[in-house]
Parts: C-alpha cells; sequence; structure tokens
C-alpha cells in the first residue's frame, strides 16, 4: 500500500512548520490513516496517535457518541463522525483531529450503498464534515483506499486556509 508521497510530504511539513499535532480515530478506514500519518516523515513531531473504534460499544465507551443516537443510524451520520473528531483531539490533546465512519461494502443497514462520513476539528471546532459516496460495486479495500486519499487531499487544503489565515 503505497500513499503519495507529495501529498504526505506536504501535510508533515505543513503541521511542522505551524507546530501542530494531530490525532485519528477511524472506523471505515480500518487504520488507513493511520498507516498514512505514520508514513509522514518526521511523524512523531505531529502525529499523537490514532485509534480504531469499528464497533457501537467503542465508539459510546471511548468516544461518547451517543448510544441511541448511534444505535438509530448505525454508528454512521454526520454527527456521530464530529462528535468522533471532536473527542479523539480531546482524548489525544491534539490540534487537529480526523474521524471516519461509514460503509465500505454494501449492507441492509446502508440501503446497500458505499458511503462515508468524516469529519475534521480544529482546536476544540468542526471546520469540516462531508459525505463522500462510491459506486456500490467497489471493492472493499478500494474504498477504504480512495477514501484515505480523499480525506488526506480535503486535509491539505483545510491546513491551507488556515495557514493562509494565520
Amino acid at each position: 500500500m503505497e500513499f503519495q508521497k507529495k501529498l504526505l510530504d506536504y501535510i508533515s511539513q505543513s503541521l511542522i512548520t505551524a507546530d501542530e499535532t494531530i490525532s485519528v480515530v477511524e472506523s471505515v478506514t480500518s487504520g488507513c490513516l493511520q498507516l498514512a500519518f505514520s508514513q509522514m516523515p518526521n511523524a512523531s513531531l505531529f502525529y499523537k496517535g490514532g485509534m480504531t473504534t469499528y464497533t457501537l460499544p467503542e465508539k459510546v465507551r471511548l468516544l461518547n457518541v451517543d448510544q441511541a443516537e448511534a444505535e438509530e443510524c448505525d454508528c454512521v451520520s454526520e454527527n456521530i463522525a464530529e462528535t468522533m473528531a471532536l473527542n479523539v483531539a480531546k482524548f489525544f490533546e491534539s490540534d487537529w483531529s480526523i474521524a471516519t465512519t461509514g460503509y465500505c461494502t454494501p449492507i441492509r443497514n446502508s440501503s446497500y450503498k458505499i458511503f462515508a462520513y468524516f469529519s475534521f476539528s480544529y482546536k476544540g471546532e468542526i471546520v469540516l464534515t462531508k459525505k463522500l459516496e462510491l459506486h456500490p460495486k467497489t471493492q472493499a479495500l478500494n474504498a477504504q483506499l480512495y477514501y484515505t486519499e480523499f480525506i488526506l487531499g480535503c486535509f491539505k487544503s483545510e491546513i491551507n486556509q488556515l495557514l493562509i489565515l494565520k
């Protein structure tokens, strides 16, 4: 598995230059984002860590996701992604965080669709939340890799916007 080197280098350099940190919590991407951050140059200077919370009980227990809400949407919603992002940042005491939740295979709970929500937090505020939909015949690993690359590209854009405003 190989990520776009220029993208990883850019994110790494930007976080180091800004003297900011990041943490990650994943469900649908199941560690792919954590792997990408670990591959970045000087990752230990900005990457605080991550967790994979794949099931509802772990999201509730570790990230304070509301159980009733999670049961209603199978842990896949814009609000769940935002809650995950805010709480992983608190857990790791990081400036930035990224959270993912969704489906990489079409199942009944997803209405046989493949989609994910992802959310970025910055200094305790949600700065971006999006839904990403893929073709239902996309292979699971390809979906996870596509989500990861897309999210990293969006994160690069968010860093750019905030660094320009500084």
